[in-house]
């Protein structure tokens, strides 16, 4: 296997991921991101996303939703570009 293959199987299982975290709301946010992003990312911003992906539902949702602030282990800049994204879709 290829590095190429590596990343294009990461990518995919991320999206898998994404879509199907247990709580539809947080699939509804991830998901969408995922699929508009992950294809440009490479290993440093997939690791971010995973990293990120790791957390819990209620509480990713909590911050996503601006109801919370993050702990500061949470990568803060890119969870701004998870937030961006969800804010631009549910404003079309």
């Amino acid at each position: 296997m290829t590095a190429g293959e590596d990343i294009a199987i990461r990518r995919k299982r991320l999206r898998y991921r994404a879509w199907h975290r247990g709580t539809k709301e947080m699939d509804l946010i991830l998901g969408p991101f995922a699929d508009a992003n992950v294809d440009g990312f490479g290993p440093d911003e997939l690791d971010r996303l995973e990293t990120l992906m790791n957390e819990e539902d209620p509480p990713l949702l909590k911050w996503v939703m601006r109801q919370e602030e993050p702990p500061a282990h949470v990568d803060a800049e890119f969870l701004a570009m998870v937030i961006a994204d969800h804010q631009a879709r549910i404003e079309r």
